[in-house]
């Protein structure tokens, strides 16, 4: 296959840990769960009232397989472990994002939603036998050592793990706090490998960052986990303190590279500045399953301006956040085009054997709109660089993927209130902005152009930051070379 840069989410790991599930369910047993889907799954894609005897000559089919495997595979393998690969091959050929969890991995994924976790700070997702790197999380020894998303991690140790399970490679890069680990990578536009030396450690996952840049708030972010939208609150609060009780210069909210996380967070987020209405719906298989949340009836800004930054990395909850915000005019989207992952999944606990991970329904915005697979469109264009997109593959690329229904459009609903400005901010920087440095806000081009538009929406001043750049170098091709005269003798 071709390296490509990408951010995916879905059946994503962090440091060997699964992302949180966006609609965890409580409690259940085996029975139960098991029934529930002998009972409503359809046995055949092409024939849901496909017959029993049908059903079990395909499972007596599945029974001659397994005691071949069992019987003639080169290595003696455990019975467990063909199970387990049945069931993942069973869940992940339905769409990216369904798979089984085992009951460690269960256990570890229960154990990120809380925001605390050990490893590397680093989400990976696997594909066709790679392990491609999702995003590093901010402050991390991923993130300090450099990784980049979409890097391939090809080898860890000096040991080769491409084609190897994502599994494997997992439990590879897991170890104490305080221990070293080497990353061999592939990475698009570098001729040789990347090689990086991290050092583990126990990972705490700021669920919110946030600055003050003169009067205007700025807030990021990472991931919706179980304390994103109380520390959303306290940021703020913090944000009003240092400005003296008011923003007057608008607020940004930062969900670049955001993967998602918890549904109900992305609802609590959204209600947080958006006072009456829809936040979102979702529509399950049967319509007694389908819900629809509203706002809780409070802005905390008080009708704010708004400026949010998205990308290509902005996918599932944070997708929702957006989508609400846009939808209901409360906000200017700034960036590039999100991931595009309009799927919700149900985390299903088996007691004992783990748990699993199912697509169970696809959301809409409030307009209505599904954005599976063709993702949130900004309503201003810019880019973070003049290269190419740091993340090529979406949601609409990977394999399989849940299909595009029953939304009532595709694009977002038409808008009149955009400031003047926005007509006017440049989609990619110019050739004289300075290498973006994540230390460095001043060098972020999309940061910089959201800071501006928001205080534009807010009547305050709003420089262009181009403006105070040193002039543009001419091309050598353009510099002219003295001419020297010379007298000619006859």
């Amino acid at each position: 296959m071709t390296f490509r840069t990408a951010l995916l989410f879905g059946a994503a790991v962090l440091s060997g840990l699964t992302l949180a599930p966006e609609f965890p369910v409580a409690g259940g047993n085996y029975g139960v769960v098991a029934e529930a889907h002998a009972e409503t799954a359809p046995a055949s894609s092409t024939d849901p009232k496909i017959s029993h005897a049908e059903t079990y000559k395909l499972l007596t089919l599945f029974g001659s397989i397994f005691d071949l495997v069992r019987a003639n595979y080169v290595d003696p393998v455990s019975d467990r472990e063909l199970i387990t690969n049945a069931l993942n091959g069973m869940l992940s050929g339905l769409d990216p994002h369904s798979s089984y969890m085992t009951e460690k991995q269960y256990a570890d994924m229960q154990v990120q939603t809380t925001g605390k976790f050990g490893g590397l700070g680093l989400e990976v997702q696997g594909e066709d036998g790679h392990v491609r790197v999702v995003s590093p999380i901010d402050g991390t020894p991923a993130w300090r050592a450099g990784i980049k998303p979409g890097d391939y991690i090809v080898a860890i140790d000096g040991h080769n793990i491409d084609g190897s399970p994502l599994n494997d490679a997992v439990e590879k890069m897991r170890g104490k706090p305080d221990t070293k680990i080497t990353l061999t990578l592939i990475r698009a536009k570098t001729p040789k490998p990347v090689i990086v030396t991290l050092t583990r450690e126990i990972i705490h996952i700021e669920a919110v960052k946030s600055a003050l840049y003169d009067k205007t708030g700025y807030i990021r972010i990472p991931q919706f986990t179980e304390d994103t939208s109380e520390e959303l609150h306290k940021a703020y609060d913090e944000l009003l303190k240092k400005a003296g009780g008011k923003l007057t210069g608008g607020l940004v909210i930062d969900l670049r590279n955001d993967p998602g996380g918890l549904l109900t967070q992305a609802i609590d987020v959204s209600s947080s500045f958006i006072s009456n209405g829809e936040i979102v719906s979702t529509r399950a298989r049967h319509p007694k399953d389908s819900q629809r949340w509203d706002a809780k009836g409070h802005d905390i800004t008080d009708g704010m301006p708004i400026v949010v930054l998205i990308n290509g990395g902005s996918a599932s909850a944070s997708e929702i956040v957006s989508g609400a915000l846009q939808d209901h005019h409360r906000a200017v989207l700034i960036g590039t085009k999100s991931f595009g992952k309009g799927s919700v999944q149900t985390i299903m606990p088996i007691p004992g054997n783990g748990a699993v991970r199912l697509t169970t329904a696809r959301y809409y915005t409030p307009s209505g709109r599904s954005i599976q697979g063709l993702g949130i469109v900004p309503d201003v264009l810019v880019k973070e660089s003049r290269e190419e997109p740091a993340f090529s593959i979406r949601e609409a690329d990977l394999s399989h993927i849940l299909k595009n229904q029953g939304g009532n459009q595709t694009k977002p609903p038409q808008r009149s209130d955009l400031p003047a400005l926005a007509s006017k901010l440049p989609e990619e920087p110019p050739a004289n902005w300075p290498a973006f440095d994540v230390t460095k806000p001043a060098t972020d081009f999309q940061l910089q152009e959201g800071l501006r538009l928001v205080r534009s929406m807010a009547n305050v001043a709003a420089p262009d930051p181009v403006a105070s750049l040193p002039p543009v170098p001419a091309p050598a091709s353009e510099k002219t070379t003295p001419v020297k005269n010379e007298a000619s003798h006859h």
